[in-house]
């Protein structure tokens, strides 16, 4: 009985937490790392090929809690032009959605050390519904009809200003206004626009350390702003220490080795601020990200982005 109550107060919360940020793509603590699924524009602009995967079990002890996972691929072709490849999917109470979305980069050179991309992404995304698992506070909503890979098209696009040292990028990732999963009303609805802003750069604190404070800003219209703001260290180009805070949600704590010269793992873990951290023992996430670089375009330092 204190377990079921638990589950429905729990729930409860989740739909509160939900309603006030209006979220409905899959939000990740290391995006930094993964920027291509934020801005198509930064598509092939790490100068050869890279391989992201991610997992993250969010809010863990909580059931119906969301689990996402990230893969992406993405290389420059050519002189000026990027084609990446990213795969997302995401578990939310009784919907999975997968994404698969393909990405175009062109750059052009605005001064020696300064760059600007226009970036496109086209894809789409399967929802599949099945409204007899997990925990409702609707019993009528076992009767509805199930959703079987219903097909949403995506259609997005982005532009990112960065040089060796800095970034800026905005980008809205799909222009369409399909429909998915509402937590909340318990049933499909319309998605909304979203629009995403992100920023950073890097300093050199000593010759062994650099720094890098970055942000992210998140807009769904008719919803709040959802702004996350970090803060990382890389030391002697092995070991990188970072603190985040995502407004009104979150403290995370991330770490990241470079294994080798093409291997980097990373790890972060989020506290919940909110009233859900009474329900949940945080949110996990754990990243792999494999480089292919050559010999003819051996990097001096690894890029901190």
């Amino acid at each position: 009985m204190k377990s079921q109550i638990k589950k429905i107060v729990g729930l409860l919360i989740i739909m509160s937490v939900y309603t006030s940020v209006a979220q409905q793509d899959p939000q990740f603590t290391n995006y930094m790392y993964n920027t291509m699924s934020v801005n198509s524009a930064y598509a092939g602009s790490r100068g050869h090929l890279t391989i992201f995967g991610l997992h993250r079990s969010q809010w863990v002890g909580l059931d119906g809690a969301p689990q996402s996972q990230s893969f992406s691929i993405d290389s420059p072709v050519g002189k000026n032009v990027g084609l990446g490849l990213s795969l997302v999917t995401d578990r939310l109470g009784p919907s999975d959605e997968t994404y698969l979305d393909g990405n175009f980069s062109y750059t052009i050179s605005l001064s020696n050390n300064r760059r600007l991309s226009f970036g496109a992404k086209l894809g789409g995304r399967l929802l599949n519904i099945d409204w007899s698992r997990g925990t409702t506070q609707n019993p009528d909503v076992v009767f509805q009809q199930n959703i079987n890979n219903k097909f949403l098209p995506t259609i997005g696009a982005g532009i990112y200003l960065h040089s060796d040292k800095s970034y800026l990028g905005i980008s809205i990732p799909n222009f369409l206004t399909n429909e998915h999963y509402d937590e909340v009303q318990e049933s499909l609805a319309a998605e909304r626009l979203h629009f995403f802003l992100i920023g950073g750069t890097v300093m050199d604190v000593s010759e062994t350390v650099k720094f890098k404070p970055a942000f992210f800003l998140k807009h769904v219209v008719g919803a709040p702003l959802i702004f996350d703001v970090s803060a990382n260290f890389m030391f002697n180009d092995n070991l990188r220490l970072g603190l985040a805070y995502r407004w009104d949600d979150s403290v995370s704590g991330l770490i990241g080795f470079q294994l080798t010269e093409r291997f980097m793992l990373g790890y972060s873990y989020d506290y919940t601020t909110t009233e859900l951290r009474k329900f949940n023992s945080g949110t996990h996430e754990i990243m792999l990200r494999f480089e292919l670089i050559t010999r003819d375009k051996k990097l001096k330092s690894p890029r901190f982005f």
